[in-house]
C-alpha cells in the first residue's frame, strides 16, 4: 500500500500547526514508515488510538468533581449562598437538588431520581467505547502478528530470504511491530480508564449521598428559614 499521500497530508497538517518544513517532512516520513512496517492493521490501530484518546479526553472533562467538601457542608453552603456558576457534577447536583426541594413537591425522591438520571448518563458516556477499544487493540495487534508470521513461513517455504516485501525479516518485523502497537494503544488506555472509573464511583457515591440527605433530613434543614 502506498502511503505517500498520507505522508503529504501529515506534512501539510504539521505545516499548518507551525512546524518547520524540514521537521514536518521528517515526522511525516516516520509516520508513513510506521504504517508500512505494521501492514494493513495499522490504519485501524491508529483509528482506535484516536477514538480512545478522544473518549478519554471527554471523560476527563466530564468527570469534574467540583468543590471538594462534605456533602452535608456543601448543601448547607449552597442553601444559604447558591453559586452563580458550578464547577462540577457534584456542585451542579447539589444546586439542582436544593431547587427541587424548595419547590415542595411530594415524593421528592422520585423527582430527584429522574433529575439525577442525566448525571448518571453523563458519568457513563464513552465508558463502554473505551473498554471496547482497549480490548480490541491487542487483538488487532495479534492479527498483525499472525499475518507477519504467515509471511515469514511463506518466505521459508519459498526460500525467499530477501524479497521486495521484506521476506523473513519483513514478516518478523511486522509481527513484532503490530504486537507492540496494540499494547501501546491498550495499556495506557486501560490505566487511565481505571483512574477515571475510580473518580466516577466517588462522584456517584456523592450524588447518592446528596439525594439521601435532601430526602431524609428534616424539612428546611438546608433551606433558608422563612
Amino acid at each position: 500500500m502506498d502511503y505517500g499521500v498520507l505522508a503529504d497530508l501529515v506534512e501539510s497538517v504539521l505545516a499548518l500547526l507551525g512546524v518547520g518544513e524540514r521537521t514536518a517532512e521528517e515526522l511525516a516520513g516516520d509516520f508513513a514508515s510506521y504504517f508500512v512496517a505494521g501492514g494493513f492493521v495499522m490504519p485501524p490501530l491508529v483509528l482506535a488510538a484516536v477514538l480512545l484518546w478522544f473518549a478519554i479526553g471527554y471523560r476527563v472533562s466530564a468527570l469534574r468533581f467540583g468543590t471538594r467538601r462534605d456533602a452535608r457542608d456543601l448543601l448547607d453552603r449552597y442553601a444559604k449562598n447558591p453559586p452563580a456558576r458550578t464547577t462540577g457534577i457534584v456542585d451542579d447536583a447539589a444546586v439542582r437538588g436544593l431547587e427541587l426541594a424548595r419547590e415542595g413537591r411530594p415524593h421528592l425522591r422520585r423527582f430527584l431520581d429522574d433529575e439525577f438520571r442525566a448525571y448518571d448518563a453523563e458519568l457513563n458516556k464513552f465508558s463502554r467505547l473505551i473498554v471496547t477499544l482497549v480490548e480490541v487493540a491487542p487483538i488487532m495487534g495479534l492479527l498483525g502478528t499472525v499475518v507477519g508470521m504467515i509471511e515469514t513461513f511463506d518466505s521459508l517455504q519459498d526460500m525467499a530470504l530477501f524479497t521486495q516485501d521484506g521476506g523473513i525479516a519483513g514478516g518478523i518485523s511486522q509481527a513484532l511491530f503490530t504486537t507492540q502497537m496494540g499494547l501501546v494503544v491498550a495499556i495506557p488506555g486501560l490505566v487511565v480508564h481505571g483512574m477515571l472509573r475510580k473518580r466516577q464511583r466517588a462522584i456517584q457515591m456523592e450524588l447518592a449521598r446528596i439525594k439521601d440527605l435532601i430526602c431524609t433530613e428534616p424539612a428546611g434543614l438546608f433551606l433558608p428559614r422563612q
